[in-house]
This record gives C-alpha cells, structure tokens and sequence, in this order.
C-alpha cells in the first residue's frame, strides 16, 4: 500500500488531503509512524523524531495513529488477495507476497492479476497499492518500490539479470546500513560489482549470507512464499568495524538499531511487551538482557528508555564487544491475528 497509515487518514478526512501528514505525535519526544507523499517530498520519514520532522517541514499536519482502522483495512485488502490465490505471505500489515502461478480464475498473467487486485482495492477502500510483478520474491519486493505510487512494475524472466546488475546494494535483500557501508569498503557498489565475487568470497565476508548474496546477484531466489508464517519478533542489529567497550558508542550505536527496529514495528503495526538486547563480546560469548512489560511498546521514547536501561547493566569492564542487537517481541495475539487470517468470506467483493 502507498503510504498507508498517511492514506487513510487522508481519504477519511478531506482537509488533510494534499497537505503534508504524519501520523503519530507532535510531543517534544513524538515520532513520526508515517508520512504522506506530500511531507516526504520535505525529507520526512517513519521513526523521524517529530522535532525533526517539524524543522524540515513547519507546516507538517500531525495525526493520532488509528491502528484499529488500519487492520480493518488491511484484512479487506486480505479478502481481495483470497479471491485469487490461498498463497498469501504478509510481510506487514500493508505488504505481502502472493504466489498466483496457480490461481482461482486460471489467468496466465500475473500482470493482469496485479492490474486487477490495485482496481479492487482502489475500489473497495479509497486507497491506491503498487504492485511489483517477478519470477521470484527477491525481484517482486524490489519492483513493488520501483514505481510508487499507484505503481506496477514488471521484470520479466529474460530481464532479471541484467535489471539486478544496475542495483545498488542497498536494495539487496538483507543488505542493511551496516552491512552496505562493508561492502563498499570493499568495492561491491552495484549488483554487477557483487555478481562479480565467487561464493566463497562472500561467505567469508558475510557468512552465511554470502551464499544468498550470490544467489540474489544472478536473480535467483528460491524462497516459497509462506502462507502460515508468523511473525514472533522484530529486531536489528550491528557488527561493528572495531570492538568497543566504551558506553557513549555503544549508546550511540544503540540509538541508529532502535531507530531502525522502530521504523520496521511501525511499518507492521506490531508493538511487543518484550523488549530484548542482544551482545556478542570480541570472543564471541553471547548474552542477552530482556524487560516485559503488562502492556506493548508503543511509544518510541519509552522503548529508547528500555533499550540504554538493558545496555546499562551489561557488563563492559572484562572485554569489548564486537556486535549488539535489539528485538521486540511477545506481540500478542491481537497482533499475531494479522498474519493468520485466511479464510474470511468474499461475498461483498466482486
């Protein structure tokens, strides 16, 4: 979906439509859950502070999250998928993967199915959706982003290869922040830069990845999609270049992994009572510190708070440490019910 959260309250209150929204607070320690297409053209963005968002665009109109509305929305797009394939994947609560090489009405093209489902839903929720149309999970997710908004993207089999060789690495699936800055240390920018390494190369640089890394280079990817997938946590982390036990960095580095966590929570709509930290030690001995709340997350100054309290009774006076790594999870089955729901009737979709 186009800027979901930002979209609804759009389409459900005309005044705000045209103008720069984000949803979320503007409190001295607000943050923003997302924003319109209107306010990123300002450099707005999820999981901005609401300061920030504030300096770059004065004129930002700040909406209270609805999430209630949102996963009434999303389980209508839900039935829309249903009435063409039982293979959904959700990979949030305005994403997912459909596999429609088999499909309930027999149509060859997967364009043309993608080109029906954005009519349905414009249709049945005021909303407008990008679809991203491949031979594999890897290449649809990236063409889903190609063309947005009210978007459809195709690259066809015969185009893979080379369409993946102009990418940048960024766009590499499990290729993050970090992980992007360490293959540019070592002169992969592009996919034709990374297809140009053995296997063996990168799974020394990147470990297991590397073998996906690979794989993704020639665009290939064999991952099926996955209807009864649940999602029990969400988290990030980072290896850094050199170990360290000094607390203002690792506080710092800390702060960039919840930024990031949050970013993605928001994005799925998905707020935990467990928040757990993650530390790997130069000698890589591994621990981690959790807290549990009696109710989810969901304010991000409140999970910063949780997160540096977990750092601050980690022990940094024996060895430094090489990685840290930050999860939420325990969603709940409130939460969890996005992801399950597969059998919802069809009767007012035509």
């Amino acid at each position: 979906m186009d800027a979901f959260f930002a979209s609804v309250e759009q389409r459900d209150n005309p005044a705000y439509r045209g103008k720069p929204v984000a949803v979320g607070s503007a409190a001295e320690r607000g943050v923003v859950a997302a924003a319109s297409y209107e306010a990123r053209k300002f450099g707005v963005h999820s999981a901005m502070p609401s300061k920030t968002a504030l300096l770059r665009c004065p004129s930002l109109i700040f909406v209270p999250a609805r999430f209630d509305v949102y996963r009434d929305v999303s389980l209508q797009i839900r039935r829309i998928f249903l009435a063409f394939t039982d293979l959904i994947e959700p990979l949030s609560i305005d994403e997912a993967y459909l596999d429609v090489t088999e499909n309930r009405f027999g149509v060859a093209s997967a364009t043309v199915i993608a080109r029906e489902i954005k009519r349905r839903i414009l249709k049945a929720t005021g909303l407008t959706a990008s679809a991203g149309v491949s031979v594999n999970k890897f290449l649809a997710k990236i063409a889903s982003e190609y063309d947005k908004p009210d978007g459809l993207y195709v690259i066809p089999p015969e185009a893979a290869e080379a369409f993946v060789e102009t990418l940048g690495i960024e766009k590499f699936w499990g290729v993050g922040r970090v992980t992007a800055e360490k293959m540019r240390s070592v002169g992969i920018h592009t996919g034709a830069d990374l297809k140009k390494r053995t296997e063996t190369e990168l799974t020394a640089l990147f470990g297991k990845m590397g073998h996906t890394y690979y794989q993704n280079a020639r665009g290939i990817d064999d991952r099926p999609v996955e209807p009864h997938r649940e999602r029990k946590s969400i988290g990030a982390e980072n290896t850094f270049q050199t170990d360290t036990s000094d607390r203002a960095a690792l506080a710092a580095f800390l702060t960039e992994i919840a930024e990031d966590v949050w970013r993605r929570l928001s994005k799925h709509g998905m707020y935990g009572r467990t928040v757990t930290l993650k530390v790997k030690y130069a000698d890589f001995e591994e621990i981690s510190r959790r807290r549990t709340l009696d109710e989810p997350v969901r304010d991000y100054a409140l999970f910063l708070k949780i997160a540096l309290g977990l750092l601050e009774i980690v022990d940094t006076s024996r060895k430094k440490i090489r990685l840290i790594g930050l999860t939420s999870g325990n969603f709940g089955e409130t939460a969890r019910s996005l992801y399950k729901q597969r059998t919802l009737g069809l009767d007012d979709l035509d």
